[in-house]
């Protein structure tokens, strides 16, 4: 229950951060890309009907370190 609830709260704040305008969105459109990918990847292995062998839970933990990381990039 704990798990479903992060994960919308990560959801839910990710679509907030997606449907405001970005101004980095012009000067980094790659990066908007990858991050976008990341989104979507992160929605397939959520509603997985399997855990990949055990190694879902560390790819959904590297999809949030990627994600911060490219945030970070956007600023500059």
């Amino acid at each position: 229950m704990r798990n479903r609830l992060t994960s919308c709260l990560v959801v839910l704040g990710l679509m907030l951060m997606m449907s405001m305008p970005s101004p980095a969105f012009e000067r980094h459109p790659n990066i908007e890309a990858a991050l976008q990918a990341l989104h979507q990847a992160k929605e397939e292995l959520n509603h997985a009907a399997h855990d990949f062998g055990g190694h879902r839970v560390d790819a959904l933990h590297a999809i949030d370190e990627a994600e911060r990381q490219l945030r970070i990039c956007m600023q500059y």
